[in-house]
């Protein structure tokens, strides 16, 4: 294998996450062949290390598609061309870029799937999972969704998604359980899981899941989208209110804090909860403390603000006790669909950012509610904020109206998912609100510093609303 020029296709692919970053690549494994290939292509799962300057490493799937002839039809996904261990010489291509590599790995989940009994059994090979109740369209073709993120997702037709992990950590990816536990509970908020792919690594024995297959909903609406063309509609309309205009969000927040509500009342019920007393809340308390401490050297604006953060974590040493559970850990509206059946949440594998150990641990319900409101917040400040003449008025109208817009369906939001839980934004609960909004926010603040500098005042806005 060329790791000259796989070295060079890593670094200039959108999910790699070590952009910017001087590193070398390590060792690069097969552990595994896709069934069922003709003699003229063959499709590998390669695990390659890619090692930082400090010290720190990752570990990236490479799926591979290797032909004994040049495919112009895929020629801009081409990696190179060189002398294969195994399969001798070889045209080496992005395997989710052709058709033919993964209508091979559907066909896989169709005639190899197994039903679940993690981990794999079979050692140093790939197992196919599948979940009854639903037959796959083998005859779909693929097509490989475009944008930046962290993952591949590839859409089989109008039947099924394939998630496919890029940077692979060993152990349980928290999407594919808590959406195999959803989809057994009958949930209606996520889309179904169909299966899943993993194997046993020899290297680290443990189980490293590489992808997950799932409903497509084809016909869904972003969440975030469906948010912004209800600011718009509200800017556009410069007499309404926002409880006037055609475009208002207010019941389609509170449908979704009843989703929510219910995706946490079946998590819940099939994942461990668990008592946090005092001692940990402390911890949590001095978490928080410290990301402000860091945060305050990237963001100097937030030292006006910070006795009354520190006062809002310090609360939360006041509390005896609360309960934690599995939740989505990285919870807005760009990961929601509104589907003609109601409100989808997507994407379950938390704070990217987080280790995986950390994102398996139980949290707070209230982490997910804080992630949502400060996503309703974002909402009329981006519109308002990048809008120019088209956004209505003056900015310190268009600053009153994002206000109102955010108030209202905050507002909405918070009394259909606490009614739905039977339960009072007071005491324990609120205190926890309050501390996970204020972390959120110091949070944002660090974000649009390094990244959107120009966005920096939304978070901002959000500490002088409630000095």
């Amino acid at each position: 294998m060329s790791s000259t020029e796989i070295k060079a296709w890593i670094d200039e692919a959108r999910w790699f996450g070590g952009k910017g970053r001087d590193w070398e690549l390590g060792d690069v494994r097969r552990v595994g062949r896709l069934p069922d290939a003709p003699d003229w292509l063959h499709v590998t799962i390669e695990l390659a290390e890619v090692t930082y300057a400090d010290g720190s490493s990752d570990l990236y799937q490479l799926p591979l598609a290797f032909y004994t002839e040049p495919q112009d039809r895929i020629a801009h996904a081409l990696i190179g061309e060189w002398e294969d261990d195994e399969l001798g010489p070889s045209f080496v291509y992005d395997a989710l870029h052709d058709r033919q590599a993964m209508a091979l790995w559907l066909a896989a989940f169709a005639r190899h799937g197994v039903e679940p009994r993690p981990p794999s059994d079979v050692r140093g090979d790939l197992m196919f999972h599948r979940l009854p109740g639903h037959d796959l369209d083998i005859e779909a073709h693929s097509t490989l969704f475009s944008g930046e993120q962290s993952n591949s997702s590839v859409a089989f037709g109008e039947d099924a998604l394939m998630k496919v992990f890029r940077k692979v950590t060993p152990g349980v990816n928290p999407d594919i359980a808590i959406h195999q536990v959803l989809t057994e509970a009958g949930s209606t908020h996520v889309a179904a899981l169909y299966g899943w792919l993993d194997l046993v690594d020899d290297a680290t024995n443990t189980t490293i899941q590489l992808a997950m297959l799932q409903q497509f909903l084809r016909t869904a609406s972003d969440g975030w989208d469906l948010a912004l063309a209800s600011v718009r509609n509200l800017f556009a309309e410069a007499d309404l209110h926002a409880d006037e205009v055609g475009g208002d969000f207010a019941g389609e927040a509170a449908r979704l804090g009843i989703a929510l509500a219910e995706v946490h009342a079946d998590l819940a019920e099939h994942f461990p909860v668990e008592r946090r007393e005092a001692d940990a809340l402390g911890e949590l308390a001095g978490a928080m403390e410290s990301r402000l401490v860091a945060a305050l050297d990237v963001v100097p604006d937030l030292a006006a603000h910070e006795s009354g953060l520190r006062e809002t974590f310090a609360r939360l040493r006041e509390l005896d006790a609360v309960d934690v559970q599995q939740v989505h850990g990285d919870l807005h509206l760009g990961q929601t669909l509104r589907t003609v059946k109601g409100w989808k949440i997507v994407d379950f594998e938390g704070e990217p950012a987080k280790p995986l150990a950390e994102r398996l641990k139980p949290d707070s319900v209230w982490r997910d509610v804080a992630g949502m409101i400060r996503s309703f917040d974002y909402a009329p400040r981006v519109v308002a904020m990048t809008g120019g003449a088209d956004a209505g008025g003056e900015a310190e109208q268009r600053d009153y109206r994002a206000s109102e817009w955010a108030a209202r369906n905050r507002a909405a939001f918070l009394a259909a998912y606490t009614d739905k839980r039977g339960e009072e934004l007071d005491g324990a609960n609120g205190v926890l609100l309050d501390a996970y909004l204020a972390d959120k926010v110091v949070y944002e603040a660090v974000y649009e510093a390094r990244n959107r500098p120009g966005w920096l005042a939304i978070p901002l806005a959000a500490l002088e609303e409630t000095s």
